[in-house]
Order: C-alpha cells, then structure tokens, then sequence
C-alpha cells in the first residue's frame, strides 16, 4: 500500500510538532490507517534557518503553490496561520481534491461555511479540531458524541491566555497590568494582547463551537464580546468574598430554536467545576438534552498539545480515504439560525456601585430595580476604607438582558449613584 503524502505548511511550534508526531508514531497510524504516513513537502519562510528538528532539506519550500499544486499530495495540513491569503491556499487544495486539517479558528470562523460547502462539493474532508481548545478533542466531540442529543449550553474557558491572567489576579491579588506584563513574558500573551484580552480569540472559538452544536450558521458578528481590560482586583476580591471566581467564559445557550452567544468576564460560583479550571488550562461544559452536563478539561494551546489532534485529525482523513467517505463527515448546518431578542437572553447579575453615603439611597436604587421587574437576591453595602462613598454589591435574580440595561441607564442619571464601577453576569 503506497504511503499517504502530507504538505505541511507551516514548521512553527505546532508544524514542528506535527512531523515528530508523524515521525515517531510511525507504527501507531500505520496500524489504525493501513497506510504510512509521510510528510512529503513542507512550507517555510526561510530554507537555511537553523531549527531544532531533523528534517530532510529537499522536503523544505518557500513555495506554498509547489506543496498545493503537488500531483502526489494527499492531504494540507495547515499551521501557517493568516486568513486571506490561507483562504486561498486551502480553496485552491481542495478545488484540487486534497484534503486538508488545519488548525486556523480566525480563518473557520470567518470563512468555515464557504470552506466546507467547497469541500463537500469536490468530496474532500476539512477537519479543524486543533482550532478549539488544543489537545481537548471536543469539536469531534460535538460533531460525533452528540450526534444523537439536542445540545442547550455549551460554556468554556477557550482562551489560556486570560485565564492565566485572571487566575494570578485571584491566587495572588496581584494588578491586571502586572500579570499581564508576566504572561508577556513568560510567552503565553501576545506582544500585542488584544485579540486574547478583548475576547476576540475566544469569539472566534465559540463562533466555531456554536455552529457545530446548534447547526446554524453563526457568524462572528452574532457572538457579543467583553474582554477583561477592565477587571480589577477590587472585583476578584468581592466574587471571592460572595463565593465566585471571576473567569472569561463563553456561553451559547440555546432554547427551543432561538439561541444567543456571548464572552464576558463571568462570577463562576466557586462550587462549580468551572470555576477551579486554572492557569492556561481550557475547559469546555456541555449540556445536552439526554445526556445532561458534561464538561472537557485539558490543555488549550502548546506545541505537543495542539499537533496531537491536528495528527488525529489526519488519521481521521486517511481511514476516510479507505473506505470511500470523504466529504462526507455530516457536519453541514441546516438549521434557520434564529438569535435570542435581548428580552429573551437572562441571567443573574452582579454589580457593584459607587453612591452617596447617606439615608435614603438604598430605597432609591432598590426602586429602580423594582420599576423594571428585576429581583434582588442579595444586596450588601461593604465598608472600604480606600474608598470615602459607601459602596453597594448586588446579586440578581435571573434577569433580562433588556431590563438590565434599562436599569443601567437609570442609574447613571440618578444622583446618589456616583459611579456603577462593575457589572457582571453570574454562573452557577
């Protein structure tokens, strides 16, 4: 049985993961696929770089169109990362019946229908596991594991770099700024943070992860994004005090049809499994009408982490290949996609306001809440001895999304309220 050929683009941390992964595996996917698997050509920027893996200098191009236009390559595997361009790379692939695994979540997000629909239509696979959560295999999960249920909520940290972050500012009481700084050095945020702190990158992951599990074409402009420039010390310290942990998740919640996706920094209540996922630890939870809750911990970037199932990902295409089914994998939308009215997207809520220290004031703000139909389950007033204004936490009951904000917008023009300084949802 003739070898399966790989086009590697990209030998970054990931690229070079994949190959020792091909490499040293060798009898492993030999035995699951039938086949060897051999990576025939790879894409560098540069062919006299030195680097850190032995690999065979004919096998190196600068030319991405050499390893696409290649007669013998079975499959793309790209790690290159980009969009546009990559878009037309991988268009260009599988117009030329190549399959390809990729572990680009900005380029699915934006253009993943486009990219399947061309897949499907010259039966070809395009498996993305790698673009969500590294090594957790949860979009096989939703694809095949939940093939048979109705999934409601999908909820997850899907983004490493935040979750260090907030997980120093809690364990340490350290600044936002400072711990930024660190995980900038240590590697695990950006030069430029933006993308990870703003929730870009995990709007991009829930766009991904809400398409497989309601079936609906969702698009990043659906999802509503809070990053966590914003969060304080002063705020991790409360949720501690009340009970929560404060986390950047993701939430789709889906009901009857209609369904709403959101990143926001969220008070996790400190008893649910979620809110103990640390460090640049991933964990995605999932509840599905049958089966109930189920969550998926591991970890959510990392050279070794992310190749494994890029390289599960090509096993999945290669037995394919043997037995007839590319572009077959069934994991085409066709559900209308119907998003949730602010009216009908409710949560709890926590808030914490700044007010004037004197009588009257609680009745006042306690009457806003009431004019709106928002319950209080809790209201506390907390002496801060940096702080000269009394300051008040209040935990809602659920909550329309609409109310809120009509109770936000009250608060600002009333005048014992001098400043609402946080406002989160609540979890758990």
């Amino acid at each position: 049985m003739k070898p399966i050929k790989v086009g590697l683009l990209g030998l970054g941390t990931v690229g070079t993961g994949v190959v020792r992964i091909v490499e040293g595996h060798q009898e492993d996917l030999q035995s699951q696929t039938g086949s060897a698997i051999e990576i025939a050509k790879v894409l560098v920027s540069n062919k006299s770089k030195a680097r850190d893996i032995s690999i065979d200098a004919s096998k190196l191009t600068e030319d991405p169109w050499e390893i696409i236009h290649h007669p013998d390559i079975d499959v793309i595997v790209e790690v290159m990362g980009g969009i546009e361009q990559t878009k037309q790379y991988i268009i260009e692939a599988l117009s030329r019946g190549k399959h390809v695994v990729t572990a680009n979540k900005d380029l699915m997000a934006l253009h993943g229908p486009e990219i399947l629909a061309v897949a499907q239509e010259h039966g070809c696979d395009v498996l993305y596991e790698a673009s969500v959560a590294g090594g957790i295999p949860i979009i096989r999960t939703l694809i095949e594991g939940f093939s048979s249920d109705r999934i409601t909520k999908i909820m997850g940290i899907v983004n490493g770099t935040t979750n260090y972050i907030l997980t120093k500012m809690s364990q340490e009481g350290a600044s936002y700024s400072d711990v930024l700084k660190e995980a900038q050095a240590l590697g695990y945020a950006e030069a430029d943070p933006t993308s990870d702190v703003e929730g870009l990158d995990a709007a991009r992951k829930m766009t991904i992860l809400a398409t497989l599990g309601f079936r609906a074409n969702v698009a990043l402009d659906d999802v509503s994004v809070q990053g966590i420039s914003s969060v304080s010390r002063e705020d991790i310290q409360y949720a501690k005090r009340l009970g929560y942990e404060l986390k950047l998740l993701g939430i789709a919640e889906r009901q009857d049809d209609e369904f709403s996706i959101s990143v926001q920094p969220t008070m996790v209540k400190q008893t649910h499994p979620i809110a103990s996922v640390n460090g640049v630890f991933n964990a995605v939870y999932v509840h599905g009408e049958a089966v109930g809750e189920t969550m998926f911990y591991g970890p959510g970037a990392g050279g070794m982490p992310t190749a494994t199932s890029i390289v599960a990902d090509l096993v999945a295409v290669v037995k394919n290949l043997k037995l007839g089914v590319n572009g077959k994998q069934g994991i085409m939308t066709y559900k209308e996609k119907k998003l949730k009215t602010d009216e009908q997207i409710s949560s709890k809520y926590f808030l914490l306001l700044h007010v004037a220290d004197r009588a009257g004031v609680l009745a006042r703000i306690t009457q806003v809440f009431a004019d709106f139909e928002v319950s209080l389950e809790s209201v506390l007033q907390q002496p801060n001895p940096v702080n000269p204004e009394a300051e008040i936490i209040v935990i809602t009951h659920d909550a329309n999304k609409a109310a809120m904000q009509k109770v936000l917008q009250t608060f600002e023009e009333l005048d014992v309220i001098r400043k609402v300084k946080s406002v989160y949802r609540v979890e758990g």
